[in-house]
């Protein structure tokens, strides 16, 4: 078992420059203590327009401040949206290859296609397209990192033979990963030969089924790249606290910050509904069963609590066939820096020698 970060950048009101400086400086030193401790890996996710819940617009320069300043942590794209009209695919081999090259060799490169109307609107994208532009730009990057020249006429672009550079660090290219909200979405990854990174639902048992197909479809699949990233990551939540009923006090809040600052990823896509679109999200994270009104309960799996309790909640992860858990341990600055500081050391401390066999280990790669 693996652990990680993972960063929305929630900014809290009103949005002064000091504010937002202190949240994008907060995450760095979160990530390089992490680095420090023995994480494997710092993802970014990246949003647009949602105000307070995500201000992480521009992942490879956030995760580019963090390569700069940590030697071994694995810096992940979770997710380099593969939507036309934000992002031109050349652009996304080019800033992946970047990085890799800044880093030293350290990039997961996370794909999907967004998932709030809000987003999409901004952006004038039909969310018809966002499933088949997808496939197309998970197939033509990879080739972009390992063919010298390259050229491509499709659906979603075109361009003439050239030469996309730089070429990345890592050979023959980064580890490829897919985001997976939607039943059924595990299927599409495994098929293409991508790890799995989990956004929905963070009740282990309901993930149970979904892990078995994901390891059973993965066994015939055929790769978009150069080889197959057999890997789940499962997006959680973190807070380790020596008083266990403080901890899931304080985890509580954090969820509660977050579900309010995620109503406005569901309430246009709920008046404008698309058959492509059918997942709650990353607030699907938050309940045991995601389509509840009520607040409660929380999902099972959630890591609050003192570190004997998250030991037995990472226990069943493991068991259940997840390979890595990235934590998110902030929303909009609820905690104060020093305490999510201590909960990393603590985590760290008397958590992660329980799992060390392999926390040393690249947060992707082949198997």
């Amino acid at each position: 078992m693996k652990f990680g970060l993972i960063y929305e950048l929630s900014t809290p009101r009103p949005f002064t420059r000091e504010t937002q400086k202190e949240v994008f400086e907060n995450a760095i030193d979160q990530a390089v203590l992490a680095d420090e401790l023995g994480f494997a890996s710092v993802w970014s996710v990246e949003h647009h327009f949602l105000e307070e819940y995500s201000h992480a617009s521009c992942p490879e320069m956030f995760l580019t401040a963090i390569a700069r300043a940590t030697k071994n942590i694995r810096l992940g794209f979770g997710i380099a949206t593969c939507v036309p009209n934000m992002h031109h695919p050349i652009r996304w081999a080019e800033k992946g290859a970047t990085l890799d090259i800044l880093s030293g060799g350290r990039v997961e490169f996370g794909t999907g296609r967004t998932s709030t109307w809000n987003e999409l609107g901004g952006f004038n994208q039909r969310p018809e397209d966002t499933k088949r532009a997808w496939e197309e730009y998970c197939r033509v990057i990879p080739k972009m990192w390992m063919q010298e020249r390259f050229s491509h006429d499709g659906t979603f672009f075109t361009m003439p033979e050239r030469n996309v550079l730089p070429k990345p660090w890592q050979e023959p290219h980064p580890p490829l990963w897919v985001a997976v909200t939607g039943q059924g979405t595990e299927l599409d990854a495994a098929d293409r030969g991508m790890g799995a990174m989990i956004l929905s639902i963070a009740d282990v048992e309901r993930n149970i089924p979904r892990f078995q197909a994901y390891r059973e479809r993965i066994k015939t699949c055929e790769p978009v790249g150069a080889f197959v990233n057999d890997q789940i990551a499962v997006a959680n939540w973190l807070f380790c606290h020596p008083d266990k009923d403080y901890a899931w006090k304080r985890g509580e809040e954090l969820v509660g910050t977050f579900g309010y600052m995620a109503g406005q990823t569901t309430e246009i896509s709920e008046a404008y509904p698309s058959s492509n679109y059918t997942a709650i999200g990353l607030l699907g994270t938050l309940r045991a069963d995601p389509h509840a009104q009520d607040k409660k309960p929380l999902a099972s799996g959630l890591c609050f609590g003192d570190p004997a309790t998250i030991i037995d909640a990472v226990k069943r992860w493991e068991a259940a066939g997840a390979d890595h858990l990235v934590f998110m341990v902030q929303a909009r600055e609820t905690l104060p820096q020093q305490e999510v500081i201590d909960s990393l050391k603590l985590f760290a401390k008397e958590v992660m020698p329980h799992f060390s066999g392999e926390k040393k280990k690249a947060a992707g790669g082949a198997r």
